[in-house]
């Protein structure tokens, strides 16, 4: 049995208007439902800002921090060298002094 595609069209157009119809949000309803997650991104945008700002900043006292080290390293190198050479003048003339003299 094959029904006549006229008597479905009027049902058709119908179904199709009410989904249609009841698809559509306006401009000002979406903008109503998107505002506070806007404002949420805005917030993390800002609090992220604020932690790279942060990360570059204790990044940077790092980085000179890590240029003090090395060269108080090589100030402690030159040091330990004169210490050495002090120590073993100092061990030197005690030996001096132990030997008996003749």
């Amino acid at each position: 049995m094959v029904l006549p595609v006229t008597k479905f069209a009027p049902m058709a157009v119908l179904l199709v208007g009410a989904v249609g119809l009841s698809g559509c949000a306006t401009k000002s309803y979406v903008r109503e439902q998107i505002a506070p997650v806007s404002q949420r991104v805005d917030t993390l945008e800002q609090r992220l800002q604020q932690t790279d700002t942060t990360a570059k900043t204790a990044l940077a006292e790092a980085q000179a921090a890590s240029g003090q080290i090395q060269q108080n390293t090589q100030r402690i190198d030159q040091l330990t060298g004169r210490v050495d050479g002090v120590d073993q003048r100092l061990s030197a003339q005690e030996q001096r002094r132990k030997r008996p003299r003749n």
